[in-house]
């Protein structure tokens, strides 16, 4: 008797668990910058226009590595580290797109919504409510 089915079963196992902690991670990080920044991601019409909000960081003015003591740091404007999270924002909900297509082109549609719901569960269970982090399982699925 061979082994080997065994072996793939736990290898695709431990795939589909870390694909779901990989974009359990990417959801609760896309949901914190959308709280903080007291961004709804509940639509779609959400989405765009914060994917279409263009806030340009101002330039720094000093290098930080090179600063001495933490009192250079108290300068830091807090409209750049807004311009920065929002951009933050946009990057993830773009990578996050990619992340999901690669998933169904890998492991099928069947499985990528288990992936996502598994994530969305262990995120509610964190405290974040559905749908916090932009994803609406049913409206991203469609049944037809």
């Amino acid at each position: 008797m061979s082994t080997k089915p065994n072996t793939e079963n736990d290898a695709l196992a431990q795939r589909l668990h870390n694909m779901e902690t990989s974009i359990e991670a990417l959801n609760t990080r896309i949901a914190r910058l959308a709280i903080g920044l007291g961004v709804s991601l509940e639509t779609e019409a959400e989405i765009a226009h914060v994917m279409s909000q263009k806030h340009p960081a101002s330039p720094v003015t000093h290098e930080r590595r090179t600063a001495a003591d933490s009192a250079a740091h108290s300068g830091a404007n807090p409209d750049r580290r807004v311009a920065h999270k929002r951009e933050e924002l946009r990057g993830l909900l773009v990578l996050r797109y990619g992340v999901e297509t690669r998933y169904v082109e890998e492991v099928g549609v069947v499985a990528t919504r288990q992936i996502m719901s598994d994530a969305e569960a262990q995120m509610v269970k964190e405290g974040f409510k559905p749908g916090a982090d932009g994803i609406d399982l049913d409206r991203l699925f469609k049944e037809s």
